[in-house]
């Protein structure tokens, strides 16, 4: 017998029809005789539909208002499967995050789990039931209910296969695995057998939505056994592991990208050793995340920076600058917005060079002008205007030989 975490996304439980396929799916790992631990996020859209909900009601809702109304999304997808379940004579009982154990900061929005206390989960597998589990949510040590961030159910589910020491943990979503880039919108996209870690880390923090970073994170960290597979279609999906196998040999291994990106500069700082931490500590202590930095200096002996964040952070980063702007001692504050990501992702390009000059090359050729660029080892993003993501996406794509012609 073994344990196995289950995930279902939103759109694996979107109506009753797939919420009684998500039983079915419970129903056969069970008849192999393991013990099943399933996580779930809200229905199809429902957490679309309260967030504006609250838009109605408010400009800028409080954010432990909309932890507490975006965590009800979740229960109402655990209850449902509990009762299909029990309908098919499949014992199973469901809890929301917080009488899971996970307890998380006090963050409210964007929560990180610290701890998961597994005794009430385990007390169940125990009695033979199926647990079903709230995705998304957890409660901090003072009671306080908070949210995971988009995606979070993908962190719940990794989390808890850790803390369980599950023997693997499927996250099942509405395609077949992880693809080269997102095949919605191209369409010589091809999945990939195995990714490693350390890919998927990238793939997922640039941009590509099948897994949340934060999961990622779990999983290396506790060596967390995890296939992204298909909820809707009995096929094979794409392994997470440590080393993964070399596909046709490919330096690259995906294009991630991103939309809704903005450049902010902050013109005329002081050009003192201390600046720069000043204002991304301030940021931080904000929990203001940023991406892409950029720094020069002055003909003047100031010094100008520019940095990439969320649009949807944009008006909260120009308040916090702006209300530190004594302490933070610049001139100017300027943003472009209407700008993406485009990366490019592969562990084998940690031994082959010339790969960024490529990239560079590709985009200037058709006429794709870069804003701002960041590198790793494993990787290579490039700022673009937004009208030109998915032509980068797509050039970028053919040139390194990922799409499925190439085969």
């Amino acid at each position: 017998m073994g344990l196995i975490v289950q995930k279902f996304g939103g759109t694996s439980v979107g109506s009753v029809e797939r919420i009684l396929n998500v039983a079915e799916r419970i129903k056969a790992e069970c008849a192999q005789g393991n013990q099943v631990v399933v996580v779930v996020s809200a229905m199809g859209k429902s957490t679309d539909q309260l967030v504006n909900l609250a838009k109605e009601i408010s400009g800028q809702p409080n954010k432990r208002d909309m932890d507490m109304l975006l965590s009800t999304g979740e229960q109402v997808t655990i209850a449902l499967l509990s009762m299909a379940l029990n309908e098919q004579k499949l014992p199973a009982v469901s809890f929301t995050g917080w009488q899971a154990g996970i307890v998380t900061e006090p963050v409210h929005g964007n929560a990180r789990i610290t701890t998961i206390n597994t005794e009430a989960v385990k007390n169940q597998l125990n009695e033979g039931k199926v647990v079903i589990v709230a995705g998304f949510q957890g409660i901090t040590g003072n009671g306080e209910i908070t949210t995971l961030g988009r995606g979070g159910s993908d962190t719940t589910a990794v989390a808890l296969a850790a803390a369980l020491k599950a023997d693997k943990c499927d996250i099942y979503t509405d395609v077949t695995g992880v693809y080269t880039t997102d095949p919605r919108y191209v369409k010589s996209a091809r999945k990939l057998k195995s990714v490693s870690y350390d890919e998927m880390l990238e793939l997922a923090n640039l941009g590509a939505g099948v897994l949340h970073p934060r999961a990622v994170e779990f999983a290396k960290n506790y060596q967390v056994t995890l296939e992204v597979r298909s909820s809707l279609e009995r096929v094979e999906g794409t392994l997470i592991e440590e080393e993964a196998s070399m596909e046709q040999n490919l330096v690259v291994r995906g294009v991630a990208f991103e939309d809704e990106i903005t450049k902010v500069s902050v013109l005329g700082l002081a050009n003192s050793l201390t600046s720069l931490s000043t204002i991304f500590t301030t940021l931080a202590e904000n929990h203001l995340n940023v991406d892409i930095i950029v720094q020069s200096t002055t003909e003047a002996k100031t010094a100008n920076l520019a940095f990439s964040i969320k649009t949807d952070d944009l008006m909260e980063t120009l308040n916090v600058l702006e209300n530190n702007k004594d302490v933070l001692n610049y001139e100017q504050l300027d943003a472009e917005n209407k700008l993406a990501k485009v990366s490019i992702v592969g562990s084998g390009m940690i031994s082959n060079p010339g790969v960024a000059a490529k990239m560079f090359e590709v985009l200037a050729a058709n006429q794709i002008q870069i804003k701002m660029v960041s590198t790793s080892e494993i990787k290579v993003s490039a700022v673009v205007e937004e009208t030109n993501m998915l032509k980068a996406v797509e050039v970028l794509h053919q040139a390194f030989g990922l799409s499925t012609e190439n085969e």
